[in-house]
């Protein structure tokens, strides 16, 4: 898994720094994996759309789901057995990958942009 490090700025003004930490791996009956996005600068965070994206080397990447006041949407239903994310005070964002396996393989990261 690649780390990213994502900076831009929204209406020419305001920074927002996306920082992703160190995957955590729990091994048991089933193996899952477990992302931060670390936000600074999203004002309102918990109202904000997060997005989780997947990238596979050779295709262009897939959004896998956006997570904004409530319960995470997906792109594809058959996402939510495999993913799940959560917000955590007011700057954290988790993806969580369940039952890991082989065809797993790929760059997570976070996205937010301003509607």
């Amino acid at each position: 898994y690649l780390l990213c490090f994502l900076s831009f700025f929204l209406d020419g003004q305001a920074q927002v720094l996306l920082e992703q930490r160190e995957v955590s791996i729990t091994r048991g009956h089933k193996t899952s994996a477990s992302m931060d996005c670390i936000a600074e600068g999203i004002p309102g965070f918990q109202y904000a759309a997060i997005h989780w994206y997947r990238h596979i080397p050779t295709k262009a990447p897939e959004r896998i789901l956006y997570i904004g006041a409530g319960a995470a949407s997906y792109d594809d239903s058959s996402y939510s057995n495999k993913y799940s994310s959560s917000k955590k005070g007011t700057n954290v964002c988790t993806l969580t990958i369940n039952d890991i396996n082989s065809s797993d393989g790929g760059t997570y990261y976070c996205a937010y942009w301003h509607f």
